[in-house]
C-alpha cells in the first residue's frame, strides 16, 4: 500500500506530498511539531498533545491552523488511510510561506503536515528487557526547550554521537552540572532511599506527554517522586534510570558513559512503570473507541 500523508488540507501519496520551499519551517525552523504514539489504530494521549501543540503555537505566535476537533479528525483520517495499528503519527505547523524575511509575515496561512507509520515494537521490548546504554552531551540548546519546535539540530548531534558510541541515547548536560533530559525523551533516576526523580517544568525541558502520564502512574503506585534537578555523578549512584517518550515508553538506562547504573541490569521500578504505561497506552489507544469526544471543546 502506497503511503498517504496530509497537507494543507489534502490527503495525497507521498510522491505528491509536498510545501513550498520558501515555507518558513524550511529556512526558519519556524514551526512546531508533535509525536503521538498508535495503538490499535487509536491515538494515544491525542489531548495531551494536541494541547500542547496549541501552547507552542500560542508561544510562537503562530496561528492555529484550525480547532481541536478537527485537528484531531485529520489526525484520526491520516492513521486510517495509512492503515497504522502500532506507530507513530507525525504533525507538524509552520508559519507559512513567504517572501523570506526574518520578521513573522503578514497574512501568511500556516501549513500543516501530517505522516503516519506502522513501528515493529519488537526491538523496542527487546531493548527494555535488556537495559540500554547512555552517554552525556553537553546541552546547547536554545533556552525555550519547553516549546515543541522543529529546531532539533543540537538534539540531532547528541543523537548522532550516541549513536557513534553504541548507545541509545544522549542525557544532555546544563552548565551547571545537571542532567536536563534526553536528546529525545526525559530522564528520570530512583534514589538508593527509593525516590523517583526527575527534572522540573520549565524552559529547560519539554514538558513530555509520557512524562506526565507515567508521573501520575507512579503516583498512583504510591511511589515517592521528587521534582528537582540531578547530577550525573547522582545518577551513577542510583538504583536505576530510566527514560520515558513516545516513541521509548518506559526504556531502562543501564549504564550512562561507560558505568553501570545499579547492578547493571534494568531495575523493578522502570520494568513496574514500562508495564502499567502499556496498559494505560492501550486505554487510551485500542480500548478507547470514542476518543475524538474528547475534543468537542474548541
Amino acid at each position: 500500500m502506497s503511503r498517504i500523508a496530509y497537507v494543507n488540507g489534502r490527503y495525497l501519496p507521498y510522491a505528491q506530498a509536498a510545501v513550498h520551499v520558501e515555507d518558513r519551517g524550511f529556512q526558519f525552523a519556524d514551526a512546531v511539531y508533535e509525536v503521538v504514539a498508535v495503538v490499535g489504530g487509536r491515538l494515544v494521549d491525542a489531548e495531551g498533545h494536541l494541547v500542547r501543540l496549541e501552547r507552542s503555537l500560542d508561544e510562537l505566535r503562530i496561528l492555529r491552523p484550525m480547532s481541536r476537533t478537527a485537528l484531531a479528525m485529520v489526525l484520526a483520517e491520516t492513521v486510517r488511510r495509512n492503515r497504522v495499528q502500532t506507530g507513530h503519527i507525525y504533525l507538524q505547523v509552520s508559519r507559512g510561506a513567504a517572501r523570506r524575511e526574518f520578521a513573522f509575515p503578514a497574512g501568511v496561512s500556516p501549513t500543516v503536515v501530517a505522516i503516519a507509520r506502522n513501528v515493529d515494537m519488537t526491538k523496542a521490548d527487546a531493548s527494555a528487557r535488556r537495559g540500554v546504554a547512555a552517554i552525556s552531551q553537553p546541552d546547547i540548546r536554545w533556552g525555550r526547550c519547553d516549546i515543541k519546535t522543529v529546531g532539533l539540530l543540537a538534539a540531532a548531534l547528541a543523537k548522532q554521537a550516541a549513536k557513534e558510541a553504541g548507545a541509545y541515547e544522549a542525557w544532555l548536560v546544563d552548565r551547571d552540572g545537571f542532567v536536563t533530559e534526553g536528546s529525545s525523551s526525559n530522564a528520570w533516576i530512583v534514589t538508593a532511599d527509593g525516590a523517583l526523580v526527575t527534572r522540573p517544568l520549565g524552559h529547560a525541558i519539554l514538558g513530555g506527554i509520557t512524562r506526565s502520564a507515567v508521573f501520575e502512574l507512579a503516583r498512583q503506585e504510591g511511589l515517592r517522586l521528587e521534582e528537582r534537578p540531578f547530577t550525573l555523578t547522582e545518577a551513577l549512584a542510583a538504583r536505576e534510570a530510566f527514560v520515558t517518550s513516545t516513541s521509548s515508553y518506559v526504556m531502562p538506562v543501564t549504564s550512562i558513559d561507560g558505568k553501570p547504573v545499579g547492578n547493571g541490569g534494568p531495575g523493578l521500578v522502570a520494568g513496574r512503570l514500562r508495564a502499567i504505561y502499556e496498559a494505560h497506552s492501550a486505554s487510551h489507544g485500542a480500548g478507547r473507541p470514542d476518543w475524538q469526544a474528547q475534543f468537542l471543546a474548541p
